[in-house]
């Protein structure tokens, strides 16, 4: 759409204006530096960093109002830096010029209302946002395209070059940091380690197809992590974890989303998220925290993340209810389906700290929410959400099991309604459907498979064995007509089906 049709109001502001006010900021002493340095802890007392704006207060001056009118105009424009996650350039990254953002099609997600039956099922209304149709197929593309444009951005003023990019993984991270370092082509490669045996081939195969160089470990996730902080410390390499608080930055995108699909009203709204390595919580939180503080939004809405029992340190730290007493101790995992939150020991855990109380004082009273769900409802609940139209993975099933959860315990009323992460998208996880419709799930997750769920390919044979089609033998007219009859009468009675008028 051309500038000139746009109503002379939001003109100046609908393409941003590049304003170098972004710094690191350490979340233990404090300590500030600037972002043209490739860091990913403070230096001085080895704590997690979040990148602020050192003019956000600017961003008030704009009405609300006219926030939400630019944001909704932005939508019509052409420019592909403007399409994924920089709609909210002034929110995410406005120290990156337009022409160093990468686009591959990432953010703006569809968000699907669950249908009528889903709904009466579970007991109030709620919503799918499917980030697995995001480019790589998860959430983490709105990280790694921060993250990357970042670096991109560093690259454009010769700040840095021969990056090597390197991530640990259970699989979605390294699908995306593989994705977007390869379309960067020669100017950066990556590396990426993931747990032997933890990673579905759906998964593997992703950062192999990307050209990665691939590691696997022995071990779990929080082993893996370990090495490539060990790395990043020891090496110049570029850490593409959640520990890069550019992809903190990115994943803001997501509550920014939430809040223009549903027309800037967060009155009674719910977001459920699964924990993982608590990247995601953090960067939703803070999101709708930056948007409250510039009025686009009136209200915050209820956050509510959800753990398997099998990966719970989030939510045993805050089942202490004096906040002086509270002790962060990482757990030791079990296997989960929900293997893209199999994380003991979670690296934002910091930055959930801090934001999950910052987020409480604003809204005045408790809105943070963390909800323990067992390895059984998480693969019932995402069968259940597929069988009834939706896409979810197996952590978009925790977050079911954890709306069903926050429901009995009366954390959320039918008068509210959730928007639940689909964090990736189900074909990702299919191996573990295939273990429950094969009811050959390991004991270790403790899930029986329930047979009213178990759906297998029924083969249809034709009484006579002479008659069996194949690529390299192909049935006369006669024949084919007697195999198609045959198999026919088969199907129909299997169908329960009768003679047509």
């Amino acid at each position: 759409m051309m500038l000139d049709f746009f109503p002379d109001d939001i003109k100046p502001h609908i393409i941003p204006k590049v304003r170098g006010d972004l710094y690191y900021k350490c979340l233990g002493c404090s300590a500030e530096y600037s972002i043209e340095k490739l860091l990913y802890v403070c230096p001085e007392c080895n704590q997690v960093l979040l990148i602020e704006d050192r003019n956000a207060k600017l961003l008030q001056k704009i009405p609300g109002k006219v926030w939400q009118k630019i944001f909704d105009f932005r939508k019509m424009l052409k420019i592909p830096a403007l399409k994924g996650i920089y709609r909210y350039h002034e929110f995410i990254g406005p120290s990156i010029p337009l022409e160093s953002i990468i686009y591959l099609g990432e953010g703006h997600t569809p968000v699907i209302e669950a249908s009528e039956n889903l709904k009466a099922k579970i007991g109030l209304s709620f919503f799918y946002k499917n980030d697995g149709q995001n480019p790589s197929a998860s959430f983490k593309d709105r990280g790694m395209a921060s993250a990357m444009s970042s670096i991109k951005y560093l690259i454009d003023k010769h700040l840095v070059s021969d990056v090597i990019a390197i991530c640990a993984s259970t699989g979605d991270t390294s699908a995306a940091a593989a994705l977007y370092a390869s379309y960067l082509g020669s100017s950066i490669k990556s590396a990426v380690l993931l747990p032997h045996k933890k990673v579905t081939s759906q998964q593997l195969s992703q950062p192999l197809g990307s050209g990665a160089q691939v590691f696997e470990i022995p071990g779990v996730f929080d082993d893996c992590m370990k090495i490539v902080e060990h790395l990043s410390t020891k090496y110049s390499v570029v850490l593409l974890n959640s520990k890069n608080a550019w992809r903190i930055l990115g994943q803001e995108s997501y509550s920014y989303e939430i809040a223009q699909d549903f027309d800037w009203d967060m009155k009674d709204k719910v977001v459920v998220v699964p924990i993982g390595n608590a990247g995601n919580i953090s960067a939703i939180m803070n999101g709708f925290i930056k948007f409250y503080e510039a009025n686009i939004i009136n209200c915050l809405p209820k956050i509510i993340g959800a753990q398997s029992e099998h990966a719970d340190p989030v939510y045993q730290y805050y089942l202490e209810p004096d906040q002086a007493k509270r002790k962060f101790v990482p757990v030791d995992t079990k296997p989960s389906v929900a293997q893209a939150a199999m994380i003991g020991n979670p690296v934002s855990m910091p930055r959930v700290i801090q934001i999950t109380k910052k987020y409480n004082a604003l809204a005045r009273h408790q809105q943070v929410f963390f909800v323990q769900v067992t390895e059984q409802s998480i693969m019932d609940c995402q069968l259940l959400a597929n069988r009834n139209g939706h896409i979810a993975c197996t952590q978009g099933g925790e977050c079911l099991a954890g709306l069903v959860e926050a429901f009995k315990k009366n954390i959320v009323t039918n008068k509210e309604t959730a928007i639940l992460d689909a964090t990736a998208h189900a074909i990702k996880f299919s191996e573990f459907q295939d273990l429950y419709f094969k009811s050959e799930i390991p004991a270790d997750y403790k899930i029986d498979p329930d047979l009213n769920n178990i759906n297998q390919p029924c083969l249809i044979l034709p009484d006579d064995p002479m008659i069996i089609p194949s690529q390299k033998k192909r049935l006369g007219e006669k024949d084919f007509k007697k195999f198609v009859n045959d198999i026919s009468d088969k199907i129909a009675k299997r169908l329960d089906l009768t003679t047509s008028l």
